[in-house]
Formats: C-alpha cells, sequence, structure tokens
C-alpha cells in the first residue's frame, strides 16, 4: 500500500492552531491507516490504496476545510519523491555550509510555468537565491527569514500557492518515511 507525505500550509500559523493528535484523526477520518504527524507544522504520513494523487490532495483539502473552517492547502508527495527532494542539491555544499545559509523547499501542486519560474529567478539577489526542479522550488536564503524581501511573496511571484520547509525538515521527514532512498 502507498505511503504519502502531506505537507500542510497554514497549520499552526497565522493563528490557525490545530493539535496534532486532531489532525491524525482528520486524516484517520478519510480512511487512512498508519497516520502519523511529524512536527508540529502540518507534516502528516499516512497509507491509502488510493493512487491518484491530486484525488487524495482534493479529498484532504475537502474535508479539511469542512472540518477546520478555513483552506489548508495540501501538497502530497510519496516517500520516494521525498527521498529525491531530499537528496537534491540545488546550491554547492560549499554555499549550503556557510554560516546564516538556510536552504528551504516550497512545495508546489504543479510544475510552475516557465514565466513563473522567470519572474522568481529574476529576483535572486546576494541575500536570496532560487532554483526549481520538478514541483519544488529551493531557495537558499543567506540571512534570517525576517530579513528577506521574499516573505510572503513568493506565492504572488509564483501564481501559485506553496509551503515552505527547511531543507533540515525535509531530510529528517525523509530519513524516517522515505525507506532505503536515502
Amino acid at each position: 500500500m502507498p505511503k504519502y507525505v502531506t505537507l500542510l500550509r497554514a497549520i499552526n500559523v497565522g493563528g490557525h492552531t490545530v493539535k496534532m493528535e486532531h489532525l491524525r484523526s482528520l486524516f484517520e477520518t478519510l480512511g487512512f491507516s498508519n497516520v502519523e504527524t511529524f512536527i508540529a507544522s502540518g507534516n502528516v504520513i499516512f497509507d491509502s490504496t488510493v493512487r491518484n494523487t491530486k484525488t487524495l490532495e482534493k479529498k484532504i483539502e475537502t474535508h479539511l476545510l469542512e472540518q477546520l473552517g478555513y483552506e489548508a492547502a495540501t501538497f502530497l508527495r510519496s516517500t520516494s519523491e521525498l527521498a529525491a527532494i531530499a537528496q537534491h542539491k540545488p546550491f554547492s555544499d560549499r554555499e549550503l555550509a556557510k554560516e546564516g545559509h538556510t536552504l528551504y523547499a516550497g512545495f508546489l501542486a504543479e510544475a510552475p510555468s516557465e514565466e513563473a519560474q522567470q519572474v522568481v529567478l529574476s529576483k535572486t539577489t546576494p541575500v536570496d537565491d532560487f532554483s526549481f526542479r520538478d514541483r519544488e522550488l529551493y531557495w537558499l536564503l543567506r540571512t534570517r527569514f525576517s530579513e528577506s524581501q521574499f516573505k510572503g511573496n513568493l506565492e504572488k511571484s509564483l501564481g501559485m500557492q506553496l509551503t515552505l520547509r527547511s531543507a533540515t525538515t525535509v531530510r529528517k521527514l525523509a530519513a524516517k518515511y522515505g525507506g532505503d532512498h536515502l
């Protein structure tokens, strides 16, 4: 049975607080098995016999809207996709290892258009650098998050929703749920 990792947007940020026990029960109500949460930022792992990820995303989003009363955009990845995301190196090891540099993965519902990618890439600065691969945006931040001009503007630049996770969180998720891919 396939195992999926769901990365939710708007969970435990912006005044929307959801206890992980409650979030797990919401997923169990949908008929998913082996439901787990990973840190309290909207990462839910589960097994499902359904193989169409778009169908699963829509089902989860609709259910969460009904139960929570607000939209929680849903980005689903298989465990093998998550492992590949964790292994991908969009920037040099030297850049990633520098003090104060943080890499984020932005999860998108679909691959952005070439035009949308160019809009974001054109905003590269000495502080913010970007790279795309498939349905992910990689963002190298060379300072504190609060000092970036892109806080909240990435979605506007892309014209689509995304949810961010630090590369550390992605690697931990992949190590725990990505199987032998690491």
